[in-house]
C-alpha cells in the first residue's frame, strides 16, 4: 500500500462518517479514527511511523471553512483577526503575474476572496467573514501556514 492509497483511505473514512476503520496486510495494519482533531495511526511491523494527522478531504473543507467562524475578535484590541481555516501554503495573488487580492488600506466586504491557500495541489480560495478595512496582511506571500494561524488584521469600524 503507498501513501496515495493511505490519503483516498483517509478521505474515504472522513467522508464515510464511521467511527473507526482498521485494516490489516502482510506488510502493513492501518486504523484511522474519526472525530474530535480526527488522528489516523499506521504502524508497519518493524518500522515505527508517527500519528498522521487526518484533514477532512479538500471538498469538505471549503465547506467547512464557510461554515464555521474563520473570524475572530482579538481580546487585547479592536481588530479582528482572519485566521487560516486549513494548513497549506498561503498566497496573496491568483497567480505570480496578477495583482494582490487585497492591501493594507483596503475596504473589504464578507464574501471577497482575500487570498488563496494550496493544500494537496488544490487552490483554495479564502473569502473574508467580515467587513471592514485591512488593516495587516500577517502572512509573507507564498509561506506555508498552519490551522488556525492568524493571516490578516481587520478593522470591522471603518
Amino acid at each position: 500500500m503507498n501513501i496515495k492509497q493511505i490519503e483516498n483511505l483517509i478521505k474515504f473514512v472522513s467522508k464515510s462518517g464511521v467511527a473507526e476503520v482498521s485494516l490489516e496486510t502482510k506488510e502493513i495494519k492501518i486504523t484511522i479514527k474519526t472525530g474530535k482533531g480526527e488522528t489516523a495511526v499506521t504502524t508497519i511491523p518493524s518500522v515505527p511511523v508517527a500519528p498522521v494527522q487526518a484533514a477532512a478531504p479538500i471538498a469538505e473543507r471549503a465547506t467547512v471553512a464557510a461554515a464555521t467562524p474563520a473570524a475572530k475578535v482579538d481580546d487585547d484590541s479592536k481588530y479582528i483577526t482572519i485566521k487560516s481555516p486549513m494548513i497549506g501554503t498561503f498566497y496573496r495573488t491568483p497567480s505570480p503575474d496578477k495583482p494582490v487580492f487585497v492591501n493594507i488600506g483596503d475596504e473589504i466586504k464578507a464574501g471577497k476572496v482575500i487570498c488563496i491557500i494550496e493544500a494537496m495541489k488544490l487552490f483554495n480560495e479564502i473569502e473574508s467573514e467580515v467587513s471592514g478595512k485591512i488593516v495587516k496582511v500577517l502572512v509573507e506571500n507564498a509561506t506555508p501556514v498552519e490551522y488556525d494561524q492568524p493571516l490578516f488584521l481587520i478593522d470591522p469600524t471603518s
